[in-house]
Parts: structure tokens; C-alpha cells; sequence
């Protein structure tokens, strides 16, 4: 995130004045459709990708359907997962993943109507999707890179919508 991105009043919403880390009380905040759209690049080189544009398996099975799977089962487990998040009644969880060249390109689109954002169960759903692939496809190579992994778009809430002012196709 570049400093531009800051706000002048920015501030750890989940760290009190006292340097603890605390949940943030929702209990006022009024409910809204609030969406997220985040995504993950795979860098799995030329022979992998080779294997999955041929076969879309290793041994372990349909690599791309595994991660996306896992990618919305990870989604719904955000709030067990990570310390501070409030546990939301997603509407839905969509991911997708392609091979694009020698990469894996996963995108994660998270809905619901609540008084908190989704932005974490996107997250959440491409990076365990992209651990996945790393997962699937270790024994062919274990030189799999992941990353960058990175919100593009949250809607919802007070602060309205987010869009990510750069495009970045993964490769670097």
C-alpha cells in the first residue's frame, strides 16, 4: 500500500489506546450489502502449468476445482481463523481459478448483508486457495511462489467503496 492510500486520520481499528488487541464493536453500526473482491497469483513455472494445461491434475487430483473448493470451505472459516474477526453469515462465496501462462490467477468475490465488511473472507478464500495449489502441486516442483495476494475492490459500510487505483497482473 502506498502512502497516498493513507488516510490523515488513519488508526489500528482492532488495537486499543492501550496497545491491546481487541475486536471492534459492530453492535451500533447498521446492516449493508457489503461485497469484496480479492486475488492470488500462483507462479508455477513452465512444467507444472505444462502438467495442469494438459491433464488440470497431479496425483492428488483436479488441482484448480480442489483450491476453489477449499477457497470458499477457507471463506466461511474466517472468523475461527483469524483472532479479531467477527464470524459474518456470508450470502455467498464465489472463486475462480485459471492457468494464465506459468500462473495460477485466483479471484475471490465475497457477499453479505452485515455490519462489517468481507474483505477478510476474500482474502482468506484466495490464500487458502493458492496454499492449495501450492499443496497439489509440491511434488512436481517445490519452487511454487505465491503471491501477490491483494484486495481490488470492497463495497459497503460507512466508508462506501474501495477500488485499487494500480492494475497488476502478478508478475511482480
Amino acid at each position: 500500500m502506498s502512502d497516498s492510500e493513507l488516510h490523515d486520520d488513519a488508526k489500528l481499528s482492532h488495537v486499543s489506546d492501550d496497545g491491546k488487541a481487541s475486536m471492534v464493536d459492530v453492535g451500533a453500526k447498521e446492516p449493508t450489502r457489503r461485497t469484496a473482491l480479492a486475488e492470488a497469483w500462483v507462479h508455477v513455472g513452465q512444467r507444472i502449468a505444462q502438467l495442469l494445461q494438459e491433464t488440470g491434475a497431479v496425483a492428488k487430483g483436479n488441482v484448480l476445482e480442489t483450491a476453489r473448493v477449499a477457497g470458499i470451505l477457507a471463506a466461511k472459516r474466517t472468523g475461527d481463523l483469524i483472532p479479531m474477526c467477527h464470524p459474518l453469515g456470508l450470502d455467498v462465496v464465489e472463486i475462480d481459478a485459471e492457468l494464465v501462462g506459468d500462473r495460477v490467477h485466483i479471484v475471490a468475490r465475497a457477499i453479505c448483508h452485515g455490519k462489517t465488511g468481507v474483505e477478510m473472507e476474500a482474502m482468506t478464500g484466495v490464500s487458502v486457495a493458492a496454499l492449495t495449489v501450492y499443496d497439489m502441486v509440491k511434488s512436481a516442483g517445490k519452487g511454487v511462489e505465491i503471491g501477490p495476494i491483494r484486495l481490488l475492490e470492497k463495497t459497503g459500510g460507512k466508508s462506501g467503496r474501495w477500488l485499487r487505483a494500480e492494475n497488476n497482473d502478478g508478475n511482480g
